[in-house]
């Protein structure tokens, strides 16, 4: 039972690594390689650009703004202990004359000003018309990328066996396909696209700095062991919360599923109560979870944000010394303390988005659980596969063995044999193993010892995909798709001409109450065609059968939940579609077991007895103790 609580969290999580994960989307990222790396080169170029402007600032002040004429006019350190020159009055008229000049002698400088500015103006707008087509651009590649991941699953789920589903819940990978490939497709956009830029930005900021001062670079470095220490606790921590956040929603979205689907059950049997307490306490888990993972995140962000105000002190204390000792420039300050601050901003960036990275990474680790599943059964190669006989002249199964699991065997040395055009009826008890015989038959599962074939052939060697065009199962509970119930009983991509339309719906005994709806066949459906009858969907699945026109019909007690006047209607259409076919009926109700050539007696996974129905009655058996039972 803990295998169907959540079989995924059994498995060791925690030794995949970010980096073998990212590894693997990179075959759904090859076939946009091309404009990954125009996006990179757009990504490096508004990176520059970012770091232009703060440069363009210090050219400014350095050589238009304080000039170093200007700051040689400035006392230097040091001159008031010294004693004042006297000048003559003549050199005191002369400078009087120059400080009445200045703002005319600065008119280059104004004018370089003007140019930076236009320069800075340039700057911008190209950063916002290269910002734009980078994400753009990599927003363009991601969605490419979900949209082919998602495909990959969903056509993945669908060849794997039905075992797998029956060891999964629908609302877990309901979250796989849906949530899980969301949180992947919001890294891809919200993260790769910003993170990688701020990666670019602080490698770029560095090479800067160091190139400026390297001796005021490394005083200010000195803190960032720090800063990447906690930042590796932080990934560590958050990658487990994130980790359970996942499983959580899953046994949510399964266990309101669950609700949903089995919600007249619960008010009939009064469980409100007891599936409201159920649910809060998986939602109560989640909340745990959640705090957890905000608990880490407040932790690292405020941290982040006491290590930016220190490097801002260390540049303001050591570049100032650096100024009064004249080994400083005031605008190699302000560019210090533009990209300081521009150095912390993408570390809170990829703090900030941290939490969908880790989110999204542990979707991906539970995405490619279900892509590295093999859960199927054993499929012949095309080459080699035999192709499936156009009539089937003979089914048998020869000393036939199964298990849903290995220590208990539901079925035991099956041995019958059914000729062409031949109905064979099933019955026994339930829990017999006649609901398992069909699924061998069909191919839903494989016998663990033991042969079904058809013409001399064992069913493993034909294609799945071909066995089953050739076989039609009409089974006790209909599943009904939303659609029109044209396409529910042709499908979608084809297109029958009027006159196939009319004879499947006549030999189905369903153009009556067709006609009747409100827009005939092209009526549309609700979920699992709750809007009809069990008898309207049980004709609608005996005409389903009629227009894939099989060669083998199994009908899974198709009678078991009709009245007694529905019944007539899907006995004819039955008797329509049985016509010239093979044909095994599961007899929940042995007045539809009297009209095969051979019956089955099941019981406790054998076969006990088999003949028809008068030979049978005739050995006053265990048959004939059900039909007196029935009365």
């Amino acid at each position: 039972m803990n295998e169907q609580k959540d079989i995924f969290a059994e498995k060791e999580l925690g030794k995949t690594a970010d980096i073998g994960l990212i590894r693997r989307l990179c075959p759904f990222v090859a076939p946009y390689k091309l404009l990954v790396i125009v996006a990179l080169i757009l990504m490096a170029g508004v990176t520059v650009l970012e770091l232009a402007v703060p440069y363009v600032t210090k050219v400014a002040i350095d050589k238009y703004i304080v000039p170093e004429h200007a700051a040689e006019d400035q006392v230097t350190p040091g001159l008031s202990a010294k004693a004042p020159v006297s000048k003559p009055d003549s050199a005191q008229n002369s400078d009087r004359a120059a400080e009445k000049k200045t703002p005319g002698d600065r008119t280059s400088d104004i004018q370089g000003l003007n140019s930076t500015a236009i320069i800075l103006l340039i700057i911008i707008l190209l950063n916002l018309a290269v910002n734009f087509a980078h994400v753009m651009l990599m927003e363009y590649t991601a969605q490419n990328i979900m949209h082919d991941l998602r495909l990959t699953l969903f056509s993945h789920i669908q060849r794997l066996s039905i075992s797998f589903f029956n060891r999964n819940p629908v609302g877990r990978l309901v979250t796989r396909v849906t949530n899980d490939i969301q949180n992947m497709h919001e890294m891809l956009t919200s993260v790769i696209i910003f993170v990688l830029k701020d990666i670019f930005l602080v490698i770029g900021i560095t090479a800067v700095l160091f190139a400026i001062d390297w001796r005021l670079s490394l005083a200010v470095y000195a803190i960032f062991p720090l800063v990447f220490y906690a930042g590796f606790k932080f990934a560590k921590t958050a990658r487990q919360a994130f980790r359970v956040l996942r499983i959580k929603a899953a046994e949510i979205n399964t266990r309101f599923a669950e609700t949903i689907g089995g919600i007249g059950i619960i008010q009939l049997f009064g469980q409100e109560k007891n599936n409201y307490e159920k649910f809060r306490e998986i939602n109560h888990e989640n909340f745990l979870a959640g705090m957890k993972q905000i608990t880490v995140f407040a932790m690292f962000m405020p941290f982040i944000e006491l290590m930016s105000s220190v490097g801002l002190a260390i540049v303001i204390f050591a570049g100032g010394s650096g100024i009064l000792a004249g080994r400083v420039s005031l605008g190699e300050l302000v560019i210090f303390i533009s990209y300081i601050r521009m150095f912390f901003r993408p570390i809170r960036d990829i703090a900030e988005k941290y939490n969908i990275t880790q989110n999204a990474l542990s979707s991906a680790e539970r995405i490619f659980l279900i892509l590295d599943e093999q859960d199927r059964l054993p499929e012949a190669e095309q080459q080699h596969a035999a192709p499936v006989p156009q009539r089937f002249e003979q089914i048998t199964a020869r000393n036939v063995w199964f298990g849903y699991t290995p220590e208990e065997p539901v079925l035991k040395g099956i041995d019958f044999s059914l000729p062409a055009g031949r109905t064979m009826a099933v019955v026994g008890p339930t829990g017999a193993g006649k609901t398992s015989l069909i699924n061998l038959l069909v191919r839903f599962y494989d016998p663990d010892y033991g042969t079904i074939k058809i013409n001399g052939t064992d069913i493993r060697n034909f294609r799945t995909a071909d066995l089953r065009s050739k076989i039609a199962l009409v089974s006790q509970d209909p599943f009904l798709f939303s659609g029109s119930i044209f396409h529910n009983i042709f499908g979608e991509n084809s297109n029958p001409d009027p006159e196939t339309v009319k004879r499947v719906l006549t030999q189905s005994r369903s153009r009556s109450f067709i006609e009747r709806m409100p827009e005939g066949i092209e009526t549309l459906l609700a979920e699992q065609g709750a809007t009809l009858s069990s008898g309207q969907r049980q004709l609608i699945s005996i005409a389903r059968a009629l227009a894939a026109d099989p060669e083998f019909i199994i009908f899974d007690e198709a009678t078991s939940y009709i009245d007694s006047e529905t019944e007539a209607s899907i006995q004819e259409a039955m008797a329509g579609l049985m016509t010239e076919r093979t044909v095994i009926v599961i007899a929940h109700r042995l007045s539809t077991a009297k009209i095969a050539d051979t019956i089955l007696v099941m019981h406790h996974g054998r076969i006990i007895e088999a003949g028809s129905h008068e030979q049978l009655m005739a050995k006053d058996g265990f048959y004939r103790r059900l039909v007196e039972v029935e009365g």
